[in-house]
């Protein structure tokens, strides 16, 4: 209880049969017990070996590797690609010299979040995006 007077909250139910009591409707209608008795299945129930992988922090990190990593090397390439193309193309110096510095950065989270450092990376490739985008305003 948080010993404030205006918390909403209920009072705690030591009594388990209280708590059922109480979490029963007054007007709800009892199951109606079946015509036919139930059968024991044959093969008991085994317990899961594998843990479940929204559970398991470690499949969390690892996704977040995957991800940071394969995002970052599709920025960069974009960005090299769109370096590449600016240069043949009559720009200014300055546009394909930003997509080559962004698609740089972005090699770097790529390369933080292969490492692990999810945050950093991400971090790092929106600084990325952002110095390919202002290249993209010089154009």
């Amino acid at each position: 209880m948080s010993g404030r007077a205006d918390s909403d909250t209920d009072p705690e139910i030591t009594d388990p049969e209280a708590a059922a009591a109480q979490d029963t409707e007054p007007d709800a209608v009892p199951d109606e017990p079946d015509d036919e008795p139930e059968e024991p299945d044959d093969e008991p129930e085994e317990p899961d070996d594998e843990p479940d992988d929204a559970d398991d922090p470690a499949e969390g990190a690892r996704r977040a590797r995957w991800t940071a990593a394969g995002t970052g090397a599709a920025l960069t390439l974009a960005g090299l690609s769109a370096a590449l193309l600016r240069l043949t193309r009559s720009a200014p110096a300055l546009v394909p010299a930003a997509y080559a510095c962004g698609a740089a950065v972005c090699a770097g989270a790529t390369v933080l979040g292969s490492r692990g450092r999810t945050r950093r990376a991400l971090w790092l490739l929106i600084v990325g995006v952002m110095v390919m985008a202002l290249g993209d305003q010089f154009d």
